[in-house]
């Protein structure tokens, strides 16, 4: 009966694309087979060598139904959510060119099958900045629901880290100097993001960066889905870190705009960085791919949000490896927990799961991270909590009292939201025991995924309006 369910729908995910991509065709004036007609008059009338010289600097990418690049004079037809010719690389740059058994494998670690593919949701997904110098310049525009969102909130809070923590400056970086960020700055940022991640991903011993090169690198089997984006990847690998960040800031454009897929190929790099066979070893016996389906959307699972945040994708938030379920009975196979604490840390508060009594509970690991950065997970939706103050997690004495800030990635945020975290008034308790039935009638989610962290805090929104 699951599988049935599968596969209805990831049926239903492929008609709902059919349905896109026919509505995108209706609207151009010229059918296929007129475009085909045209093409075959038009290389009729020049000589090959103009053809080669016009397919070279076209801008527009190739249909996924043809090799070749159909246009007319007066307008070009396009594959819906295919990629731009600018943001594609020549096969001469170099790179191992993606096999057919290596696209299978990332196919199966991704969605557990070779029938699925990225939706549209995920294809328009990118690293898309507000506006520089605004004061949300060091801010990711996130998509507010689906999978990507994810991804682009965990590059957020690295950004973030970046910023704040890691620019080669004198003095110390605060939520002013964060609003003083041009576009070449954020660029750095987002170089500095990613290849951070991958470092990691691949044990501060190599990453890899998958880019998209304007030819096909092999012909799919009967068995596997074409999407005419992931058999044309260049596989870029390095074995130093700085290596790694000058190549992605050399081919930023390839992530951060419109177009060109960049959630899913920095996805890609992720995955090859870390490696199939040690994501495998990672999982344990609850996981067997990296997303999965919710609502006709993929969805990472929490393996994949700790290889982001750790460079492992373990799939339990607890510390270590737990060798006995809830009831203190052994297991047949051990589960994975987090092993490491990581530069970013995680919270996480669900009221459908606490309502159920089902809310895991993150371990220290990713609770107290080595930066005073979370990402949060409250209801399914991504967020970051941040502190320009790195002592924080070092000096207890500074969880008295002290402010963090909130972005939840939506372009309706038109600031940052600054909360006063207090941890020592202890009205919160008395006020929680006279509320009858659930507290979140009274306290937001924010606040409830703070008091995870800070057990009774009183968080004051400093006259903004408690939100989310």
């Amino acid at each position: 009966m699951d599988i049935l369910k599968v596969h209805v729908k990831a049926i239903m995910t492929d008609y709902q694309d059919l349905l896109r991509t026919i509505k995108s065709l209706q609207h151009s004036r010229l059918s296929y087979i007129e475009l085909l007609q045209e093409e075959v008059k038009r290389n009729q009338d020049r000589p090959s060598e103009k053809i080669k010289s016009e397919e070279d600097s076209d801008d527009s990418s190739r249909p996924a139904t043809s090799a070749h690049h159909i246009s007319t004079q007066n307008e070009q037809f396009t594959a819906p959510y295919s990629i731009p010719q600018t943001l594609t690389v020549s096969p001469s740059l170099g790179g191992q060119p993606l096999s057919p058994e290596l696209a299978v494998s990332l196919r199966n670690i991704l969605f557990g099958n070779t029938f699925h593919i990225f939706n549209y949701e995920w294809k328009k997904s990118f690293f898309k900045f507000r506006e520089p110098f605004s004061d949300m310049a060091y801010a990711l525009e996130t998509e507010r629901l689906g999978g990507a969102c994810a991804i682009q909130m965990v590059v957020q809070a690295h950004i973030i880290k970046y910023l704040l923590f890691n620019r080669s400056v004198n003095s110390e970086f605060t939520m002013q100097s964060m609003v003083m960020v041009g576009e070449n700055e954020q660029k750095k940022a987002l170089a500095a993001a990613l290849s951070d991640i991958l470092w990691t991903a691949g044990e501060e011993q190599t990453a890899t960066v998958c880019l998209v090169t304007s030819e096909r690198c092999f012909t799919p089997h009967m068995d596997y889905k074409l999407d005419n984006f992931t058999e044309r990847l260049h596989i870029f690998t390095f074995k130093k870190k700085d290596d790694v960040r000058s190549f992605i800031w050399e081919h930023i454009q390839c992530f951060k705009e419109e177009g060109s897929h960049g959630i899913i190929l920095f996805l890609y790099s992720l995955i090859f960085s870390r490696t199939i066979d040690r994501i495998r070893a990672d999982f344990d016996s609850t996981t067997t791919h990296l997303l999965h389906l919710s609502l006709g959307n993929f969805v990472c699972r929490q393996a994949l949000l700790n290889l982001l945040l750790t460079g492992h994708a373990t799939p339990q938030v607890f510390n270590g490896t737990s060798l006995n379920d809830e009831q203190h009975k052994a297991l047949a196979q051990p589960l994975h927990g987090v092993l490491t604490r990581s530069h970013v840390g995680y919270l996480l508060w669900n009221r459908e799961q606490v309502n159920h009594a089902q809310l895991p509970l993150v371990g220290s690991m990713l609770k107290t991270p080595r930066l005073p950065i979370w990402v949060c997970n409250i209801n399914g939706t991504y967020s970051v909590l941040f502190s320009p103050n790195r002592s924080l997690l070092s000096d207890w004495k500074m969880e008295h009292l002290f402010q963090l800030y909130f972005y939840n990635g939506h372009p309706t945020q038109l600031s940052t939201t600054m909360l006063t975290i207090d941890t020592h008034s202890h009205h919160w308790e008395a006020e929680n025991n006279d509320i009858q039935g659930d507290p979140e009638k009274k306290f937001p989610s924010v606040e409830m995924t703070i008091r995870t962290k800070w057990e009774g805090a009183v968080i004051d929104w400093n006259g903004t309006v408690p939100f989310f």
